[in-house]
């Protein structure tokens, strides 16, 4: 009789051990789900507010991390005079009342606007950030070699498509 309650104590637990594998895979189909909703709804809002905005409404914008840690804001846009388009977002982050901040050219396709329509997503970590290609804002690239150079370097920086 022990040797059948041991056997059925084993089962029980083997089904409590599948059941708890059902709840985890569940749980992470779930949270994926909801990842790929919210990119998904951030993708429609930022494709719609990169499609027609003013300046004006996007310049001193936030820019935050995926966990809603302040990156800075946003300073200029960088246009490309041959296609029109917006090619950089100018973003400022570190210093102290704007002294010692390091401006960053960001890839206008590396960012995201919240569906809240509050501040641009920027999906990079604060500590990585601080290793970003920038400049010193009293030192802008001053030519198109500069430009594209930068350009280069902050589209293999934040993995994104020319």
């Amino acid at each position: 009789m022990d040797a059948y309650c041991a056997a059925d104590v084993q089962e029980k637990q083997q089904e409590l051990l599948e059941k708890q594998q059902e709840v985890k895979e569940t749980q992470m189909e779930f949270k994926q789900e909801r990842r790929t909703e919210s990119i998904e709804r951030s993708r429609e809002s930022n494709e719609s507010m990169q499609q027609v905005s003013r300046a004006s409404k996007i310049i001193g914008t936030s820019v935050k991390s995926s966990n809603a840690e302040n990156l800075g804001d946003i300073k200029e846009l960088v246009l490309d005079p041959e296609s029109g388009q917006v090619v950089y977002a100018v973003v400022s982050f570190g210093g102290v009342l704007g002294v010692g901040d390091k401006l960053f050219a960001v890839p206008w396709k590396a960012l995201h606007w919240t569906s809240d329509k509050e501040y641009y997503l920027l999906d990079v970590d604060k500590k990585i950030l601080k290793k970003a290609p920038g400049f010193d804002k009293k030192h802008w690239p001053d030519s198109s070699n500069k430009w594209d150079q930068l350009r280069e370097e902050a589209i293999q920086f934040y993995h994104v498509n020319p």
